[in-house]
């Protein structure tokens, strides 16, 4: 991986750890403070916000962050195209705001999800500013390459949530106290970012007309296709909700949502990566660097596939103890749906590198076609499993859906001319997770289920702390063993980090030069 990716990547990586620990610390008490039903509208409303926002933003955020990156010959381009993204986002959210106002005024939201729904609609009419604006200052930070600020801008916006909500719903404001932090803190975070990227470019001068030399209609199609492509990728998160909740609804609803919370965990670092894949990626695409772009996806599949599937298998083996301390005794039913959620899960985190490449070429055909197959599949099998089998078989058409995004995105990547799959070394990948999967699966039974160890105001069973760094250790034992990873390439990992990680990797390198080498 080039140094210039790794310290975004690292960038990002530092400030998704910190975000990690404060979602963990915050969420429960959100979830049992708002309790399952109240989990569910707020779920839901989120889910409706992220499928509008898609029509609203219209390609501004990856228009942005991918045109923003590029070396193109010409005075004032970053000016340019700062401008004429501003101008659009304005344009638009004007537009989606006024859409979700009359939506909710004229009774379309109460005709499809009750009146309890509607003040939290009416409040959606900022949210639209608040996503448009918050999305647009944080990718534009990206393609300019200041990850040092759009990850601490991120984490500012996730504290003042957590800071906006939370006293919100202790004062009995409930999921418009939830969403209402939302919104005020991505307004915001939204406003801090437009200072910030002040200081790169004269938003004065770059909001004023566009030059006659920018390609409009390459960066139009660009966003066009960006649209469908991204409606296609969130219906994959969002649809199973909504219809979830028009048909179920109630706590089931609640109890879903916290068992998508858990697997998204394993989408921690695929998401990094493909944060910083975008723009870096359609840098190498540019300059028609398809050897280190082929070497880079190759790798980066093979590690995305060993990290994800040690997760999955921990979460598999720890569900039963980790919902209930994690969201509370009443969320007990989602460990059935969880479980059910994990293999999709770790097919779609190995569909979001591979995505991320193809999106940085700007050829965006293949990844259409390839998420549309996805998205009809997982709509499909939704419709046809929740209303026999409730919430359980929402998440067994999610996970097909999910899985099958890393197969027809393999085909995709191969269309737009590189291949995912180069270094992948299935059989030792294959043989890894399998001799793994048992001892970590068995561990929990050997850890007395009754121990549980004081945590701030959490009593968390003891197995919790015992799993996860043995389970890590047995994987790695078992990754190395079969050569599934190899010394030299984990020795160019460290070596590559900030210290104290790149000493060691030094270290590493000058006792041990031969195996380094390999």
């Amino acid at each position: 991986m080039d140094r210039s990716i790794l310290s975004g990547f690292l960038s990002i990586a530092s400030a998704k750890a910190i975000s990690l620990v404060m979602g963990i610390l915050t969420t429960p008490v959100l979830y049992q403070l708002l309790g399952p039903k109240r989990v569910g509208m707020f779920g839901t409303v989120i889910s409706v916000q992220a499928l509008f926002m898609i029509l609203v933003s219209a390609g501004v955020t990856d228009g942005v962050r991918k045109y923003v990156a590029e070396d193109r010959d010409r005075e004032n381009w970053e000016r340019a195209v700062v401008g004429f993204y501003f101008r659009l986002a304005l344009l638009l959210a004007a537009g989606g705001a006024a859409v979700m106002f009359a939506a909710t005024h004229f009774g379309v939201v109460e005709a499809v999800f009750g009146s309890a729904y509607e003040p939290l609609f009416y409040l959606l009419v900022v949210g639209v500013f608040a996503a448009q604006f918050w999305g647009y200052t944080r990718r534009t930070l990206m393609g300019f390459g200041l990850e040092r600020y759009s990850e601490p801008l991120k984490l500012f916006n996730h504290g003042l949530f957590v800071g906006l909500a939370l006293p919100l719903v202790t004062l009995g404001f409930g999921a418009v106290g939830a969403l209402a932090g939302r919104v005020f803190s991505g307004l915001i975070a939204a406003i801090v970012g437009l200072v910030l990227i002040a200081r790169r470019v004269s938003l004065r001068s770059a909001v004023g007309s566009s030059p006659g030399w920018l390609p409009r209609k390459e960066m139009m199609t660009f966003n066009s296709l960006t649209i469908l492509l991204m409606f296609l990728m969130m219906s994959l998160y969002h649809v199973d909700i909504v219809m979830l909740q028009i048909l179920v609804g109630g706590a089931k609803v609640g109890y879903y949502k916290g068992a998508l919370k858990l697997a998204e965990f394993l989408w921690m670092v695929p998401l990094m990566i493909q944060s910083v894949f975008v723009h870096s990626m359609s840098e190498l695409w540019s300059n028609d660097r398809i050897d280190r772009i082929n070497e880079i996806a190759a790798r980066t599949t093979r590690y995305t596939l060993l990290l994800t599937a040690l997760m999955g298998l921990g979460l598999i083996a720890l569900a039963e103890a980790a919902v209930p301390t994690y969201l509370g005794q009443e969320y007990a039913p989602a460990v059935v749906p969880l479980v059910f959620l994990v293999p999709g899960a770790v097919g779609f985190a190995l569909a979001r590198p591979v995505l991320a490449i193809e999106q940085g070429k700007g050829d965006l055909r293949y990844p259409i076609a390839a998420t549309g197959a996805s998205a009809v599949l997982n709509l499909l099998l939704n419709l046809a499993l929740i209303p026999q089998f409730g919430m359980r078989g929402a998440a067994v058409a999610t996970s097909v859906g999910y899985a099958s995004m890393f197969g027809f995105h393999l085909w995709s990547a191969r269309r737009v001319g590189f291949d995912p799959l180069a270094d992948l070394r299935v059989r030792r990948v294959a043989l890894t997770v399998l001799l793994a999967a048992g001892p970590i699966l068995a561990l929990p039974t050997f850890v007395p289920g009754d121990v549980v160890l004081p945590v701030v105001a959490f009593a968390v069973p003891l197995s919790l702390f015992v799993v996860p760094p043995a389970g890590l250790v047995v994987f790695l034992a078992a990754a190395y063993v079969t050569g599934a990873v190899g010394f030299g390439e984990t020795v160019e990992i460290l070596t590559s980090c900030p210290d104290p990680l790149g000493t060691v990797g030094r270290r590493l390198r000058q006792r041990f030069p031969e195996r380094a080498a390999t």
